[in-house]
């Protein structure tokens, strides 16, 4: 009787110990897809600001921007 209450007793305490590691693993992954949202996030918006800038350095948008500023110069002194 005495083996089986003190197998009983390893049993829940490795059912135990086995539940505390995959709380922990649960958390220790939600912390990585967190830091991986966050990473993901600064790459879109860094792709965003290449993409604008390199929208406007694009020789259709410059010359466009330069005929604005020409057209705009010249109905303001009229």
């Amino acid at each position: 009787m005495q083996d089986l209450q003190t197998v009983i007793v390893l049993l829940t305490v490795i059912v135990t110990l086995l539940s505390v590691g995959n709380l922990v693993l649960l958390g220790v992954i939600i912390a990585l897809l967190l830091k991986i949202r966050g990473i993901a996030n600064q790459a879109e918006k860094a792709m965003s600001n290449i993409s604008r800038v390199t929208e406007w350095f694009s020789p259709a948008k410059v010359y466009e921007e330069i005929a604005n500023l020409f057209k705009n110069k010249g109905g303001k002194e009229q």
